[in-house]
C-alpha cells in the first residue's frame, strides 16, 4: 500500500461514525461473502450428522451421539488448528483442513447413511474426526481483521464494526445452515447436508485461505518466541474462556427450553422458528456495538451486556402464549450479540505474543462446549419441570457470564495493560 493509500484509509477511519464503510475497503467485496458461505458447512455438520443418522437408524439416540462427537471434536480440535496456524501460518492449516474434512465428511456420510449395520463405536470415530478435522473460518476471519486494523492504525470503531459484521454472519450461519439441512433432508434426502457442505468446504475453504488478507497475518515460529504468557493475561484468557462456556450454555439451555415450550404448545417443530428470534435480535445487536461511544470501556460493556442478559432471561418464565415468548426471546437476543464482539475484542487484546488464533479457536470451542452443557442440563430439567426448568438454566449461565466478566474488569483495573492491542511496532517488527 502507498502512503497516499494509507493516508486516505487514516481519514475514512476518523471520519466514519461507525465504521462499517471502512470495510470494504480494508478486504475487498468478495471478502464477507466468502468468509460466510465458507463457515455454513461447520454451521450445517451438527444439525447435518444427526439428521442423517436419525433418518437412517431410526435412533434418536444414535443421532444425538453423532451431534455430540461432532460438537466434541471440534472443541478439541478447533484450538488446536489455531495454534497451528499461529505457527505455520493460515494458508497452509487451511489448505490441509480443507482436504482433511472434505474427506471426513464424505466418510461421515456414507457411513450415517449404512442404517442398521451402523456400530456405535465406528460412528463415534468418525464423527470425532469430522468435527476435529473442522477448518476454523470464523476465528481465522476475526484474525484477519485483528491484524489488519492494528497494522494500519485504524479507529478502533473499525475494529469493533468488523467484529460485529463477523458475529452477524456466525448468527446468520447458524439460523441458514440448520434451516438448509432441514429443507434439504426432507424434501430431497438425508445424505444431501452433508454432501453440499463437503463440496462447499472442498472449494470455499481454500479461496478463503489464499485470499489476500491472510497475508496480513504473519505466523510466528516457536523458537522465536521468547516472551512467556504473564498470570494476568493466563487468568484473563481464562476469564474470557468462562463466558464463551457461559454463553453456549445459554445457547443450548435456550435452544432445549424453545423445544420444550413449543411441544407444550402443541407444536414442537416451531421451536426452530421460535428461537430464530434470538438470532436475529443478536444480530443486529452485535451490529450496532460498532455504534456505541469509545468512552464505554470493553470490560464495562461486557458487564453490562451480560447483567442485561441474565435479568431478560428471567422473563422467559412468563410466557403462556407462543407470539408473547416470541417477542421474549428477541427481548434476550440483545444481550448476546454484544458479548460475543466484547469476548472477541478482549480476546486480541490480551492474547500472548504468537497465540492470537490459538486463544481465537479456543473461544470457540468455549461456546461448543458451552451448548453441550445446556443441551444436557436443559433437557434433563425439560424432562422433570418443564421449559421452565430448562430457562433456568439460561438464567444461571448469564450470571455465570456477569461473574466472569466482572473478574475480567478486576484484572484490566490491576493490569491496564491487558486492555492495550500490541503496538504497529511490534507487530511490524515480527513482520521483518
Amino acid at each position: 500500500m502507498t502512503q497516499h493509500s494509507k493516508s486516505e484509509v487514516s481519514a475514512t477511519d476518523s471520519t466514519n461514525s461507525t465504521g462499517y464503510s471502512s470495510l470494504v475497503p480494508l478486504v475487498g467485496r468478495s471478502y464477507l461473502p466468502l468468509a460466510f458461505f465458507a463457515r455454513l458447512p461447520l454451521a450445517m455438520l451438527t444439525i447435518g450428522s444427526m439428521t442423517l443418522v436419525t433418518a437412517t437408524t431410526g435412533s434418536y439416540a444414535l443421532g444425538g451421539l453423532a451431534a455430540a462427537m461432532v460438537g466434541l471434536g471440534s472443541a478439541v480440535g478447533g484450538p488446536t488448528i489455531g495454534y497451528l496456524a499461529d505457527r505455520l501460518g493460515q494458508r497452509r492449516v487451511l489448505l490441509v483442513a480443507a482436504i482433511l474434512h472434505t474427506i471426513m465428511l464424505g466418510v461421515l456420510t456414507w457411513y450415517g447413511n449404512t442404517g442398521q449395520a451402523l456400530v456405535p463405536t465406528v460412528l463415534v470415530i468418525i464423527a470425532l474426526c469430522t468435527g476435529a478435522t473442522g477448518p476454523q473460518v470464523g476465528p481465522m476471519s476475526r484474525v484477519r481483521w485483528i491484524s489488519i486494523t492494528r497494522t494500519r492504525r485504524s479507529n478502533p470503531k473499525v475494529l469493533g464494526a468488523a467484529l460485529g459484521m463477523e458475529s452477524m454472519l456466525d448468527e446468520l450461519g447458524f439460523v441458514f445452515g440448520p434451516v438448509a439441512v432441514g429443507f434439504l433432508a426432507s424434501m430431497l434426502h438425508p445424505v444431501l447436508p452433508l454432501l453440499i457442505a463437503a463440496v462447499m468446504t472442498a472449494v470455499l475453504v481454500p479461496l478463503f485461505g489464499v485470499h489476500r488478507t491472510e497475508r496480513s497475518v504473519v505466523p510466528t515460529p516457536k523458537n522465536t518466541i521468547r516472551a512467556k504468557a504473564s498470570r494476568a493475561q493466563l487468568a484473563a484468557v481464562g476469564s474470557l474462556v468462562l463466558g464463551m462456556i457461559g454463553l453456549g450454555t445459554v445457547f443450548g439451555a435456550s435452544a432445549a427450553g424453545t423445544l420444550a415450550f413449543a411441544g407444550a404448545m402443541g407444536d414442537s417443530n416451531r421451536g426452530g422458528m421460535l428461537y430464530g428470534a434470538v438470532g436475529l435480535s443478536s444480530a443486529v445487536a452485535a451490529l450496532s456495538v460498532a455504534m456505541w461511544p469509545t468512552a464505554f470501556k470493553n470490560t464495562s460493556r461486557w458487564v453490562a451486556s451480560a447483567s442485561f442478559l441474565a435479568l431478560s432471561s428471567i422473563l422467559l418464565q412468563i410466557p403462556q402464549s407462543t407470539g408473547l415468548m416470541l417477542l421474549m426471546l428477541f427481548v434476550v437476543g440483545f444481550g448476546v450479540g454484544p458479548i460475543i464482539v466484547v469476548v472477541m475484542t478482549l480476546g486480541g487484546e490480551v492474547a500472548p505474543a504468537g497465540r492470537l488464533s490459538t486463544v481465537m479457536t479456543m473461544l470457540s470451542a468455549g461456546i461448543v462446549v458451552g451448548t453441550a452443557i445446556g443441551n444436557g442440563l436443559a433437557g434433563l430439567l425439560a424432562e422433570s419441570m418443564g421449559y421452565s426448568g430448562a430457562y433456568w438454566v439460561c438464567t444461571v449461565a448469564a450470571v455465570v457470564i456477569a461473574l466472569a466478566a466482572l473478574v475480567m474488569k478486576l484484572l484490566v483495573a490491576r493490569a491496564p495493560q491487558l486492555a492495550q492491542s500490541p503496538s504497529v511496532a511490534e507487530i511490524d517488527s515480527k513482520a521483518k
